[in-house]
């Protein structure tokens, strides 16, 4: 084992085990943790920031663009397709599209544009190697950039959902973007294409709201574990109001029988006061960020509000 984090909320405690191990194994204690597996962590009064400045400065030496023009958002607004001509030489592109999912890490802003470039590892495209490329140009704005969490959250959990119906030109399957705040900071989100084709958007949504119920059963399950109870109903925000009548509505039709599962599901969530749901304009959706091409104001007002700043641009 090359590296081992310690943490905990008694000191004593941790200064026992340390002690513990230091009598089977031979370590070495660094201190208070300020690198990790690529990831740089910072401390202050607000509360603990994350990035992965260093591994963003290598893909960008590496891809040969420490010299380019930056840009301002990462995708441009269109829908990438399996058309195009091929790379002589796919190597190239899958070792930056696999370097650019580890950075995602602490870097959402570029979750939707990475995910979308994954989906064609097997056969890539020349487009597809120029949106990768500009992805680059995207870090090349902000390398530092990263998120905070802050020190004074309150322990309560919120989900933003949703869908972006058939939204894949080729297979013609939905995507469900889910993120998680634990008070005012994000700890979980995730972008995916949905495993069927769904045949409305409402089935679409009620997918991605139970995948976003199975999230917030396991953190909440997870927090305890780490002794933070978290007593009040999760609120999960969804911005289509059929999907959110149907949550509430104690009968089954012929238009819903075929999305029946997911119904009983979310249904026994609210009814047991594990969860809430809520209405939220489009306009205030959050988790647009993870599923569309977005213009650069659109895209700078979302990842403001997701908590992502880079404490290395000058203020």
């Amino acid at each position: 084992m090359d590296a081992i984090l310690i943490t905990g909320n008694n000191i004593e405690s941790i200064k026992a085990l340390k002690q513990f191990l230091y009598t089977r194994f031979l370590i070495k204690d660094l201190g208070d943790l300020k690198f990790f597996l690529g990831i740089e962590i910072a401390r202050s009064k607000k509360g603990i920031y994350i990035s992965q400045r260093k591994y963003d400065l290598e893909i960008i030496k590496d891809s040969g663009y420490l010299g380019a023009k930056p840009v301002e958002f990462p995708m441009e607004e269109c829908k990438l397709s399996d058309k195009g001509e091929l790379l002589k030489n796919p190597c190239a592109y899958q070792r930056l599209d696999g370097r650019l999912i580890y950075l995602t890490i602490t870097k959402p802003d570029i979750t939707y544009s990475v995910h979308i470039l994954s989906r064609f590892m097997h056969e890539p495209r020349q487009p597809h190697m120029a949106t990768a490329l500009r992805v680059v140009h995207y870090l090349k704005s902000a390398p530092g950039q990263g998120l905070l969490l802050h020190s004074n959250n309150p322990l309560h959990l919120k989900a933003f959902c949703d869908s972006d119906w058939a939204g894949c030109p080729i297979t013609r399957r939905s995507t469900t973007r889910y993120c998680v705040f634990l008070g005012n900071s994000l700890i979980s989100w995730r972008t995916k294409r949905q495993k069927t084709v769904s045949l409305s958007s409402v089935e679409a949504e009620y997918i991605a709201m139970t995948g976003t119920c199975c999230v917030l059963t396991w953190l909440r399950y997870l927090l305890t574990d780490l002794h933070m109870l978290v007593s009040d109903p999760i609120t999960l925000f969804c911005d289509n109001q059929d999907a959110l009548h149907i949550a509430k509505n104690h009968v089954f039709h012929e238009r819903t029988r075929h999305i029946e599962m997911d119904c009983h599901f979310i249904r026994d969530k609210i009814l047991q006061g594990e969860v809430v749901t809520r209405y939220v304009i489009s306009s205030q959706q959050l988790v647009d960020v993870f599923t569309k091409a977005l213009g650069k104001e659109k895209f700078k007002q979302l990842i403001c509000k997701l908590g992502v700043i880079d404490i290395h641009s000058p203020t």
